[in-house]
């Protein structure tokens, strides 16, 4: 009987020390294990994205200001043109015999009018057949004016130095002239400097000032970064949505509707082009850097947190047994880069190892919450 006892007694022993040693290897599982960055000083800075269109600093339509058809025209494009050179010619004969039967009214009527004036002087005319015969005369030099004027604009002439840009309408075309809806004979631009015109989201616009730098690429040349300064900044959005005209209906309409929608503002940059790579309409990608710190203190943003009390980081602090703890360390912060913030005031120096993550085993058992090791399992 005795040795019944002794071998269960061994077996019960035996059992809790297995289950000591078992929950020792579940605490020391859940041990925190940290990844770490280091805080580090660098040049920190913020920029806002945008997508934009390269345009030449001052462009304009040639229109014709008769309804004529194109009889000439006299450039190509990229031809270089001078202010007042010619560049087409409508059809002017209509015009032409216009002006020539009104030169012929206008000489009849100065014929009349000398003629009643003679009369007149020697009482043959009264003072009201003078006057009507000076004021035809007025009239038909008048509409040899206009004719001679209508004669005058079927020549066309470029109204700025520049370069034509895209291919002009061909000779036989229709020129319809009109202030709404003109036929555009050619463009010609001032390609010297160029422009940048962007639009910037409303939650970024407020960051970007005049005479800030951005840097920006296009599809043509990927591996080529250009250099653009903003210049101006539109005071309305894109869409112009805020102009409803008084009308409170419209207005409530218009609020509804912009509501779910994204407001853009166009935003303006001179882009410097010496080497004459950029085109008309090429699609611009810009980074516009809105905010800028040399040789700033800067922790990973992953490893920014906050509570109640404000912005702190983990700082990491090894023992010599080589085990890792946390302690807290609240911090101001200024300016926000993509992965960095500047840390502005708190105890932190370059070098100090601090939390981004860590991770914590999932396993735990009754004895480690407890700190005892419970009853003996049961046979």
């Amino acid at each position: 009987m005795k040795w019944k006892i002794l071998i269960v007694a061994a077996l019960v022993i035996g059992a809790a020390f297995g289950y000591k040693f078992y929950t020792d290897k579940v605490v020391a599982e859940t041990v925190k294990t940290y990844t770490t960055a280091k805080v580090m000083r660098t040049d920190l800075t913020k920029t806002v994205s945008a997508t934009g269109t390269v345009q030449p600093r001052e462009s304009v339509e040639v229109s014709g200001k008769v309804t004529a058809r194109i009889q000439d025209i006299l450039v190509e494009e990229n031809d270089r043109v001078t202010a007042g050179q010619v560049v087409a010619i409508l059809d002017g004969k209509d015009f032409q015999a216009k002006l020539d039967q009104a030169n012929f009214t206008l000489t009849n009527a100065r014929q009349k009018l000398e003629r009643t004036q003679r009369l007149y002087d020697i009482g043959a005319k009264s003072q009201e057949e003078l006057q009507d015969a000076q004021y035809q005369y007025d009239r038909a030099k008048s509409e040899v004016e206009l004719a001679q004027d209508d004669v005058n604009q079927t020549v066309i002439t470029a109204p700025m130095d520049g370069v034509v840009v895209g291919e002009p309408k061909t000779p036989g075309t229709m020129a319809v002239q009109g202030s709404t809806n003109p036929t555009v004979i050619m463009r010609i631009a001032d390609l010297s400097e160029k422009l940048v015109k962007a639009k910037v989201d409303e939650t970024d616009i407020g960051s970007v000032k005049i005479g800030e730098h951005a840097t920006f690429t296009v599809d043509a040349y990927p591996d080529k970064i250009f250099r653009a300064e903003v210049m101006k900044i539109s005071q309305t959005d894109v869409s112009n949505s805020w102009d409803t005209g008084g009308n409170s209906s419209s207005s409530s309409s218009s609020s509804s509707s912009n509501s779910n929608s994204v407001i853009y503002y166009y935003v303006t940059f001179s882009a410097p082009d010496d080497e004459n790579l950029l085109l008309p309409a090429m699609t611009a990608r810009l980074d516009i850097v809105v905010g800028q710190v040399r040789d700033a203190l800067c922790v990973p943003i992953d490893a920014l947190k906050t509570d109640s009390q404000g912005s702190y980081v983990e700082r990491i602090i090894t023992d010599a047994r080589g085990k890792q703890s946390a302690e807290k360390v609240y911090i101001s912060v200024g300016l926000y880069g993509e992965e960095f913030v500047e840390v502005t005031g708190g105890d932190l120096q370059p070098g100090d190892d601090i939390s981004t993550t860590y991770e914590a085993a999932e396993k735990k058992s009754s004895a480690q919450k407890n700190n005892r090791m419970g009853p003996p399992p049961r046979f």
